[in-house]
């Protein structure tokens, strides 16, 4: 049994509300899906749906996902129980049956050709192609026709369901730009989300003048037509009829103030279109955090404006993609308007269930950053640094943050240089969500990773070097065009694949580790030493990562390439040495520590002593030969480089020493650097607001900095707190 928690949140009861949770399990544990069962604390059963995310070799189950019905009363949290050996009671559900998905409250059938839902019915009342699909005119004049080819079921049971649409938005009868719609329903409810994901398959920039999904209703009797935007207070405008228009873009958000943690809730946005025999409200998710959006509401139609027509400027770069989701929610004329508003925020910010750190420790499925002896000076510097990172508002942006010292350097020529998840930002919130149950710290993860599988990797190329390869930092997220294996990470995605069920973010790793695997094949790893630790090194972490998720053997091929060029590497130099200028080979302690932990993943996997014994040369010499009088270690071994070097990996590469040798000098060879690192004061939650480029930007910090230290300086600190050093 797994305790499940809610915390209090809202003043309203939620009755059967849909709430989700992915869950670890250590080897052996859970070998039966079909003895997955919740209830609540009284032991009454509550209607659930589970599935594998992933297994341990031995084919019992490491992750599993589990969708649940909850009661949560007012201004209380709740307490659920998961088990693990007792079979769910059979439950009225969804039924989904010739392109016809009946939830109990909404019956739609799914449409073909240029319609998305031939009808959709609501108690008694149908709806002939009430919701159209997303209408897309670029600025160049260009009005697109959209149409589907293509469904798929990416998950089905009685709880939920989930259809996918591919599509096309052509031109002249040729397909231009890509689509996919995403449509999730629930059972009993009369609401579905409409997940909409634009996909650039061309070679050119899309400049986007105008997206909008219609609703048109034949609207009977009298009309309430509603637009609701919310700060603290909904502000709602309202209507008998007579066209109203809400948006939102950087101004307003600049000179709007706002406490909340934007990652988790900023507000809401709608709009509710209501006539004598039902009403349709449309909930934009996160609208303010994904800038311009506008909705328009008249006496017979309803415009979901995902881009606005002369509202901010939104670019889509070649191959970027990007996903934008809606909930409709059909509903009773009488239904009143703090109802309504009442159920849009809690989409905005649902309720989740967690549960205690030990869960996922025993699990054993993350790095050992878990402690019973806390050092809180230590906990709150990481906590305060997972904060810092900027809130970069904007549809193309959001989830994302430039990095202040490669914009300084100049690497965007003048423009902002975004980290694009630079050091898996998405993975480190994860380790620090296990390990404190803080649900921000999921909720960053979630909102980094969607960024990351849309914006940061390159969905369409006719360069297989380039194609679904993950962007190295550069401006405009994409236009360096660099895709390296030193800057292509995996973990964090297959995060947000266990706690969320979302196949495309599994399917990006994939695609991910297929582009390393290409690049490892080019001429620049042929000859030993060209290629320095760190773009070896990653590339053996992400691989090594891809078969601790897949089982697959194909991923340690390269591993053992990679391994057997370290060596000769360590060889030829006596050392692993970076070339550097044109007739020097230097120590590079940051990008050694790189190679270390990503050759202690794989030892981890397949244990062999010549793995041990490259580690333990290589960190021995950064101790002999790396370090300065005031026990620091160096930046880069050159006269013009030997500053204090404040990357924080060596302390990884340090307690992996350690772990391998016992040797407790290793530990306290890194207290000096821990003491350096701690001593840049994080800064936390800013509320500093400016407009630049296509973003509003809260705050200054990129996310490179909690992502490279969280696992380095947790690892470490809980090492040295159990030796009783610090």
């Amino acid at each position: 049994m797994i305790n499940l928690s809610f915390e209090k949140v809202y003043s309203t009861d939620r009755i059967k509300e849909n709430c989700y949770i992915g869950l670890p399990f250590r080897k052996g544990q859970l070998n039966d899906i079909s003895k997955v069962s919740v209830t609540d604390s009284e032991n009454r059963e509550y209607a659930s749906q589970s599935k594998a995310t992933a297994y341990w070799q031995d084919g019992s189950i490491k992750w599993l996902f589990t969708r649940f019905e909850a009661d949560i009363p007012a201004n209380k949290g709740a307490e659920y129980i998961l088990h693990t050996d007792r079979s769910p009671a059979p439950f009225e559900g969804i039924n989904f049956k010739n392109n016809v998905i009946d939830t109990g409250e909404l019956k739609l059938k799914l449409g073909t050709g240029n319609m998305l839902f031939d009808y959709i019915e609501y108690k008694g009342k149908k709806y002939d192609n009430i919701i159209k699909m997303p209408l897309l005119e670029d600025k160049s004049g260009n009005k697109y026709t959209p149409s589907i080819y293509d469904w798929q079921i990416l998950e089905q049971g009685k709880l939920c369901t989930i259809l996918k649409v591919q599509g096309s938005h052509t031109l002249n009868n040729k397909r231009v730009y890509a689509f996919e719609i995403k449509l999730t329903f629930y059972r009993n409810k009369s609401s579905f989300e409409f997940a909409y994901r634009l996909i650039n398959t061309t070679d050119e920039r899309l400049d986007i003048k105008s997206l909008v999904i219609p609703v048109e209703k034949n609207s009977k009797g009298n009309v309430r037509a509603l637009t609701g935007i919310s700060n603290y207070k909904t502000r709602f405008t309202e209507s008998k009829g007579e066209e109203i228009f809400t948006y939102v873009d950087a101004e307003m958000l600049k000179y709007e103030s706002n406490e909340h943690n934007a990652e988790v809730f900023y507000g809401t946005f709608f709009g509710d279109l209501t006539d004598e025999e039902t009403g349709i409200t449309a909930t934009v998710y996160q609208a303010q955090q994904n800038f311009p959006k506008a909705v328009k509401v008249s006496s017979d139609k309803m415009e979901i404006m995902l881009v606005p027509e002369d509202i901010g400027n939104v670019k889509f770069e070649r191959g970027m993609a990007r996903e934008q989701r809606v909930q409709f929610y059909f509903h009773d004329t009488e239904e009143d308007i703090q109802s309504i508003n009442n159920k849009t925020i809690i989409y905005q910010m649902p309720d989740k269930p967690y549960v205690k750190p030990e869960v996922f420790r025993q699990a054993d499925v993350f790095h050992d950053v878990f402690t019973d002896k806390y050092n809180y000076d230590i906990e709150l510097f990481i906590m305060a640094k997972a904060d810092e990172h900027a809130r970069c508002f904007g549809m193309m942006n959001w989830g994302d943050a430039p990095d202040l010292g490669y914009t300084a350097q100049g690497r965007g020529g003048g423009a902002l240089v975004w980290t694009n998840n630079e050091y898996d930002f998405p993975h480190a919130c994860t380790l620090q969500y296990v390990r404190t149950g803080t649900r921000r710290f999921l909720d960053y993860v979630l909102v980094a990773a969607e960024h990351w599988m849309d914006v940061d990797v390159c969905h369409y190329s006719n360069d297989p070097l380039i194609m679904g390869g993950q962007y190295e930092h550069t401006n405009g997220h994409i236009l360096g065009n660099h895709i390296a294996c030193s800057h292509e990470w995996v973990e964090g995605l297959l995060d947000y694949y266990h706690f969320t069920g979302n196949i495309e973010a599994y399917n990006t790793a994939i695609g991910i580790g297929e582009n390393i695997t290409r690049l490892l094949e080019t001429p620049m790893f042929k000859n030993v030493g060209e290629a320095n630790a760190r773009e070896t090194g990653w590339a053996l972490r992400t691989l090594t990562a891809l078969y601790i998720e897949t089982n697959d053997e194909k991923w340690l091929e390269k591993c053992d390439w990679i391994v057997g060029h370290f060596e000769e590497w360590e060889e030829k130099y006596g050392l692993w040495l970076a070339p550097y200028t044109d007739n020097t080979a230097i120590r590079v302690v940051f990008m050694i520590s790189v190679a270390v932990g990503s050759l202690m993943r794989y030892y981890r996997v397949r244990p062999q002593e010549k793995i041990k014994g490259m580690i333990l040369r290589a960190v021995k010499d950064l101790c002999d030969n790396a370090r300065l009088e005031n026990g620091l270690f160096y930046y880069k071994e050159l006269p013009s480089l030997k500053r204090l070097g404040n990357n924080p990996l060596i302390l990884e590469a340090l307690t992996i020493a350690y772990e391998l040798s016992g040797d407790e000098e290793y530990i306290k060879a890194g207290l000096p650097t821990l003491k350096y690192v701690m001593s840049y004061k994080a800064a936390g939650l800013s509320f500093n607001k400016r407009i630049e480029e296509d973003s509003l930007i809260q705050g200054s910090m990129g996310t490179k900095s909690f992502a490279q230290l969280m696992i380095p300086v947790t690892v470490f600190y809980v090492t040295a707190q159990n030796l009783g050093l610090l």
